[in-house]
C-alpha cells in the first residue's frame, strides 16, 4: 500500500509542475528582467520632478538613485520637454553636496522649463 501511494504522489507532482508551466507566460522573466533594470532607451530612471522654481530656474528632485556631478541627466515629460544636461551643481538643503543618494530631494538649475511629475534619466 505504501508503494501505491509513494507513486500516487509522483504523478500528483508532475502533474502539478506541467499545470503551472502551461500557466506562466514563456515571456514572463525579460518582463521581469525589464522592470527590474528600469534601463531602457531614455536611460536609468533616478527621479521625478517634484518642484520648479520659475524665477530662479531650479528643480527639485526626488531621487530613487544616486546621482553625481558630472553625470548627465535627461529629464522627460509633456509633449514637448525631452532635454539632456551635465549635472554642475547641486544641493541639499541649501548645502553643496557633489554626490546625492537614494531618497534625497535635491536641487538643481536647470535648462529649460520642467513640471512637477517629470522623469529625470541618467545617461
Amino acid at each position: 500500500m505504501a508503494k501505491v501511494k509513494k507513486k500516487v504522489k509522483k504523478v500528483v507532482k508532475k502533474m502539478v509542475k506541467k499545470v503551472i508551466r502551461k500557466a506562466k507566460p514563456k515571456s514572463s522573466k525579460k518582463v521581469l528582467k525589464t522592470k527590474k533594470n528600469k534601463v531602457n532607451s531614455e536611460g536609468k530612471l533616478i527621479g521625478r520632478i517634484a518642484h520648479y522654481f520659475s524665477n530662479i530656474e531650479v528643480a527639485v528632485i526626488d531621487l530613487i538613485s544616486t546621482l553625481k556631478i558630472g553625470e548627465t541627466i535627461r529629464i522627460m515629460g509633456g509633449q514637448e520637454t525631452d532635454f539632456e544636461q551635465t549635472v554642475t551643481s547641486m544641493q541639499i538643503e541649501h548645502e553643496e553636496v557633489k554626490m546625492a543618494k537614494k531618497g534625497d530631494s535635491v536641487g538643481m538649475k536647470v535648462d529649460e522649463k520642467v513640471h512637477e511629475g517629470y522623469k529625470v534619466y541618467k545617461i
